[in-house]
């Protein structure tokens, strides 16, 4: 984390307002957009674009995917624009912590992939890219949307040391976050039983 360039008062206010954009459950609002019904009641019952795609609206689906990358950019870029590179930093973890937690669901939010990789690609865009071709190559290779999201979510630290980032803070608390929320897809890859992508699921 670089030194604090603005008052806690500020960087306070960019976490909010951060975290309030990110917890705007856009899988949900496509859902209901499309005739899809809650989303929560259908498959996994993941608010994410992977749950949206099992429903056979691939439109649906990609717009999910990209707003949901999109609030996230777009928090950081704000906080950067205004307040400074350690904004960006704090927005992009509280942004993320949003669409995991948010606030307008009970605190029941989804997994963080799509937002990750836009917080990701707002804090620099090669590190960004990194992550998102992680993302590709495992979902290619494997077909399993959350051991691609694990892997991009992990790595994504380490991309930020490699490429000469200087703060790998947030990336590193996403990595966290993203393992923990991702325990029960851990144990049904170990177990074989992780649906594949593109497949419902009962």
């Amino acid at each position: 984390m670089p030194p604090f360039e603005q008052s806690l008062a500020l960087l306070g206010l960019a976490a909010g307002l951060a975290y309030l954009l990110g917890s705007v459950p856009f899988g949900i609002v496509m859902a209901r957009l499309f005739g899809l019904g809650d989303l929560r009641q259908i498959g996994s019952g993941n608010i994410g674009a992977t749950n949206v795609l099992r429903t056979g609206n691939k439109l649906a689906a990609f717009l999910t995917l990209v707003l949901d990358a999109a609030k996230g950019g777009i928090a950081v870029l704000l906080a950067r624009a205004f307040l400074g590179e350690d904004a960006a930093q704090i927005a992009a973890f509280t942004a993320f912590l949003g669409h995991c937690y948010p606030v307008f669901l009970g605190f029941r939010g989804g997994k963080g992939v799509a937002t990750l990789l836009g917080t990701l690609l707002a804090l620099a865009w090669p590190l960004g890219l990194a992550a998102c071709a992680t993302w590709a190559v495992v979902a290619a290779l494997f077909r399993i949307s959350s051991l691609a999201g694990i892997a991009a979510g992990v790595l994504g630290p380490v991309f930020a040391l490699l490429l000469g980032q200087p703060a790998a803070a947030a990336p590193a608390l996403m990595a966290v976050l993203i393992v923990l929320r991702h325990k029960d897809n851990i144990r049904r890859i170990l177990d074989g039983t992780e649906p594949k992508i593109g497949r419902s699921r009962a």
